[in-house]
């Protein structure tokens, strides 16, 4: 998937946000059924699951998928009990993969707490993960919508690929652009997109619907995946709540460094070629690869990208319903360009 053209202005040119607390309003009550439900849904009697969930539940999250499919709900005029019950199956799939990344990753840190697998070991958090997963489609078979099933079930499986593609680039100095927005596609994009079109799926179904918030989801999880990538750059280990460079040092080049490497010279090229091959800064010091990325200019290109997947996101909404909920998928691209963890 090729990133789209930048458009001509960029979210740092716009007029200030609103608070975003402006438009979760409209959903705040549905919000709060879906926490209480996921919460509900970690309740087990295995003594590990029920510690290692307070846990999760302990170190909160953003939420944004659940928000994302309630936002849709409302838009499409959805209201009754069975989009709360996919908002918490959404979240309960993305934390099973950040616990599976986490593990990938060997990680220690995730939003400066230590991760599961750094506290329990990685053969109980496997298995938590994999609890996790079954437990949402579990939950989403309340309804009997096979439909819905079958879109986690497809965006579960396109993340899984992600996974296994960047895998197999681990540690590659050549990864193309292509090869990147591909991947980010799959391990992003796709829940993204299965969460924006879900509630298209409820009856009655609205496949024209669907197909517009479907390409809205993957554009903003393009666009929040990229974002998410330069503040590996630009933001502190405070902010981000994992080490600075932590991609790199895991063997991945992410954009800002893609569209760096064809401009450097030799000798600056093998630099980022050490890290790679040493999974950390032990011959290239952090500061010389920060250095490098703003001094070629290979944010600032970032940056426009991201602008543009935002761009396209909000034109996806173009001739669904006009009301406050589309009003607030308009502006959601804007808050992910403007997110600072």
């Amino acid at each position: 998937m090729s990133p789209p053209n930048p458009p001509l202005a960029t979210a740092a040119q716009r007029t200030e946000l609103p608070s975003p607390e402006r438009f979760l309003d409209i959903i705040a009550d549905k919000l709060a059924a879906t926490e209480l439900l996921f919460r509900r849904d970690l309740e087990t009697d295995v003594p590990f699951v029920q510690q290692a969930g307070e846990y999760l539940l302990d170190g909160g999250g953003k939420r944004m998928r659940p928000a994302l499919l309630l936002l849709s709900a409302r838009l499409l005029d959805r209201d009754s009990d069975e989009e709360v019950t996919y908002a918490a199956a959404i979240e309960l799939i993305h934390t099973a993969t950040l616990i599976h990344d986490d593990i990938i990753d060997r990680s220690s840190l995730r939003r400066g707490r230590r991760t599961i697998n750094d506290l329990w070991g990685n053969s109980l958090t496997v298995l938590l993960g994999d609890w996790l997963y079954t437990r949402a489609l579990q939950k989403a078979l309340a309804h009997g919508n096979l439909a819905v099933i079958r879109r986690l079930c497809d965006a579960t499986l396109r993340m899984t690929e992600g996974e296994l593609l960047a895998q197999q680039r681990l540690g590659s100095i050549d990864l193309s652009v292509d090869e990147y927005f591909d991947i980010i596609d799959r391990k992003t994009a796709q829940l993204f997109a299965a969460a924006a079109a879900i509630p298209s799926l409820i009856t009655p179904a609205d496949s024209v619907a669907g197909a517009a918030l479907g390409r809205y989801g993957r554009a903003l999880g393009t666009c929040f995946q990229v974002v998410d990538d330069m503040l590996d750059f630009t933001a502190s280990e405070h902010q981000i709540g994992k080490p600075v460079l932590g991609d790199l040092s895991d063997g991945k080049l992410t954009l800002p460094l893609i569209l760096l490497l064809p401009r450097l010279e030799a000798p600056a090229r093998r630099a980022i070629e050490r890290v790679l091959e040493d999974r950390g800064f032990d011959r290239t010091p952090s500061s010389e690869i920060l250095d490098l990325v703003a001094r070629e200019g290979a944010l600032e290109e970032a940056g426009e990208i991201a602008a543009a997947w935002a761009e396209t996101a909000r034109g996806a909404l173009t001739g669904l319903p006009a009301n406050e909920a589309r009003e607030a998928l308009e502006l959601a691209p804007d808050f992910v360009l403007n997110r600072r963890n």
